[in-house]
């Protein structure tokens, strides 16, 4: 298990025009890939749960806070937004990730947990009939 202390950031809709207008979720994404270089993290290209903990609003009271501490997060960004975030950080060409679960829960600071999930038997699925 890899525990990387990065607060998530989803991958935003990009223009061309995001090579010279720089928006603040264009500019928050490129500081989340380069803190991913940063903390060399490391993704396996098949078998991995990768857990998004999202840090809670600073303006939530503490009772919300420990309510929602550890429960799944069901709101913006989109699980598959944090993944292709996290694989586009980690990779050059993330084409080749062919295997993987994501997760996204409510936490007290953001963090990206890496875990090997079980290896299922794919023959099985591959060549079930209808």
């Amino acid at each position: 298990m890899n525990i990387y202390p990065i607060t998530p950031v989803g991958k935003p809709r990009m223009t061309q025009r995001d090579r010279w207008a720089k928006r603040p979720a264009v500019l928050r994404y490129f500081a989340f890939k380069d803190e991913c270089r940063l903390h060399n993290v490391q993704l396996p290209l098949s078998g991995s749960h990768v857990v998004f903990i999202l840090p809670m609003s600073t303006s939530w009271s503490k009772k919300k806070k420990a309510d929602m501490n550890g429960q799944p997060h069901t709101q913006k960004p989109d699980v598959d937004n944090l993944f292709k975030a996290l694989a586009d950080a980690v990779y050059d060409d993330d084409s080749k990730l062919w295997n993987f679960q994501a997760s996204k829960f409510w936490g007290n600071s953001g963090r990206i947990i890496i875990t090997k999930s079980q290896p299922q038997n794919f023959d099985e699925i591959i060549n079930a009939s209808i």
